[in-house]
């Protein structure tokens, strides 16, 4: 029974990352999109003469620099792996040092 428990874990942990990397970023990028047409002045395929909203560029811009940020962190992870390396999050910022 206590396998099924660490099984039961695992399936979890591996279900949330696969929602949260595999649905998530696609979520975000098209979050950004919208923002941005929201930016340029409301639904840009009905309505041409509504006035910009500077937030929206903002937000829109905030949520590309987050999926550019995980798509740099998953490709550095997978270089550093291949080098023998691995990426370590103990600081605030992540670093490359000697798998122990």
């Amino acid at each position: 029974m206590n396998n099924v428990t660490f099984a039961f874990e695992a399936a979890w942990k591996v279900l949330l990352i696969g929602l949260v990397l595999g649905a998530g970023l696609p979520t975000l990028f098209a979050f950004g999109i919208r923002t941005m047409a929201w930016g340029q002045g409301g639904s840009a395929e009905v309505d041409t003469a509504s006035a910009p909203h500077p937030v929206g560029r903002v937000i829109g811009i905030l949520c590309f620099a987050l999926v550019l940020l995980a798509v740099f962190l998953g490709i550095t992870y997978i270089v550093a792996y291949g080098f023998g390396k691995e990426l370590s999050f103990e600081h605030v910022y992540p670093t490359i040092q000697n798998k122990d």
